[in-house]
């Protein structure tokens, strides 16, 4: 967005406070990120009561007229128009349009994908996360991403080797990303799959590193899993979502995956890398979990290689069958299991860490002063300084609090 108001003729402001234009990206999530927005409208504008402010995102998909009210309030632009927000609002020193300017149609129609080019890594990154993918077709009970996002689209492949060969130019590493990666190439009449979209960009661009966000169990393919072993090139990290270890909630959660299933894909990667990085997010608190589903959870995350964990407690989402759902589970037990898996993951990464030890990696200088990432997603102190967006070698001598640390030469 920041580039496409740039060619447009803004200026990015050094901070809010003196903008004259502040964008809010918005989640919507969790009620709790509704809150956090409409705190931040309400910050905004206290301190910068000039200031022009347009909502978009998916907060501004799922419920315009909530945010259009709310004083310092210009646009809501939802993401159906995301990308037309540089030509919707006026250049700074124009007429301001009246309160209130409301653009958002219906995310469902949207058949194409709609994601400006990345340019940069943006901020201080070194590394580009790249969309190549938008919307979801699943309908998980708890979640409210497919209302917002609409249907499954994917950006065509040779728009997406386009970018990455101008990207490579400038950054070593590219993370691809969707909210649903793994049904990039999907849609009726597709017939390359991600496997096959990794397999150009590995042969007409000359990227030195790829790595794939987040991809459901199911879409890890045996084809895309032993691409990912046999190629150097792509990061050994595997991101793949669990949510629970029990059939019952998998189930109500309207997962489309077993216990089993998982099991047999997450060994699948660890078998053919088992140095990879492998992580997953779970959710505790689903209505109706009891002692046992989380039991088996904790059995299921015990029993598999998993290097980190992402914890969430389920927090009731307004539209969501899961809301209506019974059995609620108390925010007390709530807390106590998320707290128990984050000292499972934690053990499991220090002991992933601990096996690093000695060993040589691979890794991505961090514009970060003094810190890496290695192929295998491990933040590495540097033992001097070096040059960021950079890939080295790395012996590694010891462990950091969260991390590892690079043997002094």
């Amino acid at each position: 967005m920041e580039a496409l108001l740039a060619a447009k003729g803004f200026e990015a402001a050094g901070d809010r406070v003196s903008a004259d234009l502040v964008v809010l990206n918005t989640c919507t999530v969790t009620s709790a990120a509704d809150d956090d927005v409409r705190q931040a409208i309400r910050r905004v504008h206290r301190e910068n009561p000039q200031a022009r402010i347009l909502v978009t995102g998916c907060y501004a998909q799922r419920a315009p007229q909530e945010l259009s009210g709310m004083p310092g309030v210009e646009w809501v632009v939802g993401n159906s128009h995301k990308g037309q927000i540089a030509d919707l609002v006026s250049p700074a020193g124009a007429p301001a349009p009246y309160h209130g300017n409301v653009f958002v149609g219906d995310i469902f129609a949207e058949q194409d994908f709609l994601s400006a080019p990345v340019e940069d890594a943006s901020g201080d990154r070194t590394r580009p996360n790249l969309k190549i993918q938008d919307g979801c077709n699943n309908r998980c009970s708890f979640c409210i991403i497919p209302f917002v996002r609409g249907r499954s689209r994917s950006a065509p492949a040779d728009d997406v080797v386009a970018q990455v060969r101008g990207l490579a130019g400038r950054y070593r590493e590219v993370v691809l990303s969707g909210i649903n990666l793994g049904r990039w190439g999907r849609e009726p009449g597709g017939f390359l799959r991600l496997a096959g979209l990794l397999r150009r960009l590995l042969a007409e661009t000359g990227i030195e590193r790829l790595r794939l966000s987040s991809v459901e169990p199911m879409d890890f393919s045996d084809d895309l899993l032993e691409l990912m072993a046999a190629e150097p090139r792509i990061a050994r990290h595997v991101h793949t979502p669990l949510q629970s270890g029990s059939d019952a909630i998998l189930r109500r959660m309207h997962r489309k995956y077993r216990p089993r299933h998982y099991s047999e894909r997450v060994l699948k990667a660890h078998g053919l890398m088992p140095d990879a990085a492998i992580g997953a997010d779970v959710m505790v608190g689903f209505p109706g979990e009891t002692d046992a589903d989380f039991a088996a959870t904790v059995q299921l995350v015990e029993a598999l290689p998993f290097t980190y964990l992402h914890v969430f407690t389920y927090s009731e989402r307004p539209g969501t069958p899961a809301a209506e759902a019974v059995g609620s589970v108390p925010i007390s037990v709530r807390k106590d299991r998320n707290r128990l898996l984050r000292e499972l993951a934690a053990a499991k990464n220090r002991a992933f860490r601990d096996s690093m030890v000695g060993r040589t990696l691979s890794a991505v200088t961090l514009h970060q002063p003094g810190m890496a990432l290695t192929g295998n997603y491990l933040k590495v102190t540097l033992a001097r300084e070096r040059e960021a967006n950079a890939i080295v070698d790395l012996r590694i001598g010891g462990l950091t609090r969260d991390g590892l640390r690079e043997a002094a030469e």
